[in-house]
């Protein structure tokens, strides 16, 4: 039987797990190229279906179009509030990114010519991006232990980044990736905080054998 890790090597996963945060707030310092590189190691070796290693990364470097990217981003923040109806003014008090701020910015993506991986995909296609989001958890779960700050934006229009970043026919953003040092870790997840929203009990999301009757209702 494989033997697990030691007491202290296990707290340490633990610790990352639990203390990983979606940062917003950056200091304009720059990340070591090293551990930038440990980053981009980690999240290439996250699995993936069938060891398709759909992911992409590309690291913006040009000023000019990190600002067209934040400028797509801030488009599609004031779009969200409006659709939010009744919550649009709580949304537009939250700080949702910290693009111009950050040591780092990265744009994570699916490839091109996925379709002609079918092993695992063959009636679930979608786990292409699930393979994608693994690779994201390893980088944040890393940068965590490197004491960077991680933030994953979402609030974008996919084609105009398609557009941007020349990407080719067939792949396709999932995130922006915000990297960098920060002051200090929230203390528990800024929307929590912000009363956004409330982390759900253990215990509605596992359960045996069936979908829960209670559940069912719930939905």
């Amino acid at each position: 039987m494989a033997k697990p890790f030691n007491d202290a090597d296990r707290d340490a996963v633990y610790r990352a797990i639990y203390e990983r945060r979606d940062m917003r707030h950056f200091v304009r310092d720059p990340v070591d190229p090293i551990v930038l590189q440990r980053l981009f190691d980690a999240a290439h070796h996250a699995p993936s279906v069938g060891f398709m290693q759909p992911w992409r990364i590309a690291r913006i470097t040009d000023p000019a179009l990190r600002g067209a990217l934040h400028a797509t981003v801030e488009s599609e923040r004031l779009a969200t509030a409006d659709a939010l109806g009744k919550r649009r003014e709580e949304f537009m008090k939250l700080k949702v990114e910290g693009m111009l701020e950050c040591g780092e910015l990265l744009v994570m993506a699916l490839m091109d010519g996925r379709e002609r991986h079918i092993f695992g995909r063959r009636t679930l296609p979608e786990m292409d991006l699930a393979s994608v989001a693994c690779a994201i958890q390893n980088m944040w779960l890393a940068a965590r232990a490197e004491g960077l700050g991680m933030g994953w934006v979402s609030l974008f229009d996919v084609d105009a980044v398609r557009r941007l970043l020349h990407m080719p026919e067939g792949a396709r953003p999932v995130a922006v990736l915000c990297v960098g040092h920060v002051d200090r870790f929230y203390s528990e997840p800024m929307l929590q905080t912000e009363r956004w929203a409330d982390r759900m009990p253990l215990a509605d999301c596992v359960f045996d054998n069936r979908w829960p009757e209670d559940l069912k209702t719930q939905e």
